[in-house]
């Protein structure tokens, strides 16, 4: 065997070799330019998110019903107080000299009374022995009666200044913790047109309420004694629970967003949750078992190159076998045996944040779902008409 032919040979075996190993090599890049997750089959639940905020289930406002300047506060923030207790005291100084002026004026009536009482009594004996006339008598009855409602009237303006001196010094209605002070020793209270607010009143911080606000198109998926669980920002790692109490029929429009409020029962036995707080809380519609899932992320990724029968056809005029290409709503690609993208057209059921069940199409259980590309310079992902986690 020549030289010449022996270096043919050993470039023919190199070429052969080299040709393997590049198709061997693209085969590997072409299944590694896809990020894929497996179709398979398991549970989802369906919830509903809103947000809101945790109140007391029962506040009271306590207020004033006369103006005046606070001399005395005895309660602060957080204190605990029980039915009756004293909270402030206004200047009574004021109430103190109308009372005594309202009780002078009932004397002074109770002494006119006592005089025109007297009269008529003697005008009454006068006329059986018919020295006055019967118009003198009954002017004399009259100034009696006129007298008694005086005093009437008086007796009235003093329970009246009794009272007001009485609401000077401020109880509290129930019992309860103050959450909220808006007074202080010195300042005026004015009363006279609206009763102003000095405190509020929790009566139980064990047992709260969630306020959420729900939009419209989930209302209906929401109903009395449906069981709900809620975060705070303040215990992330921490999951409550609760039970929905109300779906109030009052609607609000903000920007013309329509939401209701949909109150949470909770229970509150370690104080941990405060007044105020806002909660991300998620409402159980369903649990499904056993269902054929899908990742979300598959539904924004398509080829570059790749365009959809429905769209090819109307670029061609045939409107009747577009229709043909809506059988089902979504198309999502899986990795083929060649390494390439075979597109799969699905139907889709309810989602959570990270799946969506597949109710209907041609995609089967531990077929690889591409959901994105692992080489940037690759195809770029492209939005659908279903966002994740709808």
């Amino acid at each position: 065997m020549t030289k010449r032919r022996i270096i043919g040979i050993t470039l023919l075996v190199a070429g052969i070799a080299a040709a393997i190993w590049f198709a061997a090599t693209r085969d590997k890049d072409i299944g590694q330019r896809f990020q894929t997750t497996q179709a398979v089959r398991g549970n989802l639940t369906e919830e509903i998110t809103a947000n809101g905020t945790i109140n007391p289930v029962r506040v009271v406002n306590v207020g004033s019903q006369v103006s005046g300047t606070v001399q005395k506060l005895y309660v602060d923030f957080n204190d605990r107080v029980t039915e009756g207790q004293v909270l402030l005291e206004l200047d009574p100084q004021l109430f103190r000299a109308r009372l005594a002026q309202s009780e002078a004026a009932l004397a002074n009536a109770q002494a006119q009374a006592a005089l025109a009482q007297a009269n008529a009594k003697r005008a009454a004996e006068l006329r059986r022995q018919d020295f006055i006339s019967q118009q003198d008598y009954e002017s004399s009855l009259a100034s009696a009666r006129s007298a008694a409602a005086q005093v009437a009237s008086a007796q009235a303006s003093r329970a009246q200044d009794r009272a007001n001196l009485g609401f000077s010094i401020i109880r509290s209605p129930v019992s309860g913790v103050i959450i909220s002070r808006q007074v202080d020793i010195g300042q005026t209270v004015a009363a006279s047109f609206q009763t102003p607010t000095l405190f509020t009143i929790a009566r139980n911080l064990t047992q709260m309420q969630i306020e959420a606000s729900v939009a419209e198109a989930d209302i209906s998926r929401v109903s009395v004694g449906q069981k709900a669980s809620f975060t705070v920002d303040a215990y992330a790692d921490r999951t409550f629970a609760g039970t929905v109490s109300q779906v109030r029929l009052n609607p609000t429009t903000q920007q013309n967003v329509v939401t209701f409020t949909v109150v949470v029962d909770v229970a509150n036995p370690d104080g941990a949750l405060l007044p105020g707080m806002t909660v991300n809380a998620s409402f159980l519609v369903r649990d499904y078992s056993d269902a054929l899932l899908v990742p979300n992320a598959a539904m924004s990724w398509k080829p570059s190159d790749w365009t959809s029968q429905r769209a090819q056809d109307l670029a061609k005029g045939e409107k009747g076998s577009a229709s043909a290409d809506t059988g089902f709503g979504t198309t999502i690609f899986v990795l083929g045996a060649d390494g390439k993208p075979q597109p799969r057209r699905i139907r889709l059921g309810a989602a959570d944040n990270d799946n969506s069940i597949v109710v209907g199409g041609n995609l089967k259980a531990g077929e690889k779902v591409i959901t994105g590309d692992i080489d940037p310079k690759a195809s770029a992902p492209r939005a659908s008409g279903r966002p994740p986690g709808a």
